[in-house]
């Protein structure tokens, strides 16, 4: 009796700190949303009308939901057609999209081209650290839905805006090409090499039971299997399940979850967290394929009930990491734009216009 009380205590205590976290990052999303629409317009004022032309959709616009993250033709305004005032409005609107750690990784991911364009002499590509597009859709404020799309080779953000209520964030994509540079003046360099290390000792780490639920005997892979889908659901419920990993385990595998959230800025990285809290994590599965040793072609994923981390290396005789994070209803803020509009409708009627 004393126990299941004590029990019932540290659940209500539990559910208590969730609801404080929650009341907490909403209200720091809030001051985050103001920032970043300030940032959003700074840039947009700093474009002249071409570039304004090329870089402002409606909200509604198919293009919103388009993203590549392999080398293709994109639309929006790139730093290669800016000048130095507005490259510096740029860094300063993904400054505060991002934190501090995440900036730095994305500008690492597009110093890689420059690593590219030295190893494919005479390539098919275009490697040029410059062809990062912004894409803006919709007005920037606080009442009407409106979204950011910064994408160019190997990187992949979507920041989607609901009426002030809410910051989506995904698809978010990162890759490195070379996943280790083997030669040259960046010779050493791994952009990625805590997503990749962590996953590792992780694996490592298991048990034989464990392992035996955790590793897929198939071939590796040679990209993630959810590509880049437009809308992605569940994969394959397999793989060794939170609960059947120890405690140790366990903070591994969020530390290796916190790894991919912390590009995010800090509000965005503290709700994804919640919400997968909130949602349970007895629901976490994690899956790997291939060999656990460096230089060994490897795919793993991080499955919950609302999100999907997928990471491959095995491309470029496994030096070619792709990663990317999928919200299944949030993707594309596709869940907040739901209930805006419910909202909107309860409040004004079916059909408003606002």
């Amino acid at each position: 009796m004393h126990f299941a009380a004590n029990r019932i205590v540290r659940g209500l205590v539990q559910t208590l700190i969730l609801c404080l976290m929650s009341a907490f990052t909403h209200a720091q999303q809030l001051t985050l949303t103001g920032e970043m629409i300030s940032a959003t317009n700074d840039f947009i004022a700093s474009l002249d009308i071409t570039q304004q032309h090329g870089a402002l959709f409606h909200f509604d616009d198919d293009e919103r939901t388009n993203w590549y993250f392999t080398p293709v033709e994109r639309k929006g305004v790139s730093y290669k057609a800016m000048n130095e005032e507005q490259r510096a409005a740029a860094r300063r609107l993904l400054q505060v999209f991002l934190s501090a750690d995440g900036f730095a990784k994305t500008e690492e991911v597009r110093g890689l081209e420059s690593v590219l364009a030295e190893i494919e002499v005479n390539g098919r590509f275009d490697r040029d650290p410059e062809l990062y597009f912004f894409s803006i859709f919709g007005e920037p404020d606080m009442e009407a839905p409106w979204a950011l799309r910064y994408e160019g080779h190997h990187l992949a953000f979507n920041w989607t805006f609901a009426g002030g209520a809410g910051i989506a964030s995904t698809p978010q994509f990162l890759g490195s090409n070379p996943a280790e540079v083997r030669g040259g003046a960046r010779m050493g360099t791994r952009v990625l090499h805590r997503e990749e290390d962590l996953a590792r000792e992780l694996v490592t780490s298991l048990g034989e039971g464990q392992m035996s639920d955790a590793v897929m005997e198939v071939r590796v892979p040679r990209d993630i299997l959810t590509g880049n889908e437009q809308l992605v659901q569940p994969l394959e419920d397999s793989g060794v399940a939170w609960g059947s990993l120890t405690g140790a385990q366990q903070d591994k595998l969020m530390e290796l979850v916190r790894e991919v959230a912390i590009v995010q800025a800090p509000p965005l990285a503290r709700a994804r967290l919640e919400n997968i809290e909130q949602a349970g994590k007895d629901g976490i599965r994690f899956v790997w394929i291939g060999g656990l040793e460096r230089g060994d072609a490897h795919y793993y994923r991080v499955q919950g009930p609302t999100f999907l981390i997928e990471y491959d290396n095995t491309q470029n005789n496994a030096n070619h990491i792709h990663l990317v994070w999928r919200d299944f209803e949030g993707d594309f803020g596709r869940d907040l734009i739901r209930m805006h509009y419910d909202a909107v409708a309860a409040a004004f009627g079916e059909g408003h216009n606002h």
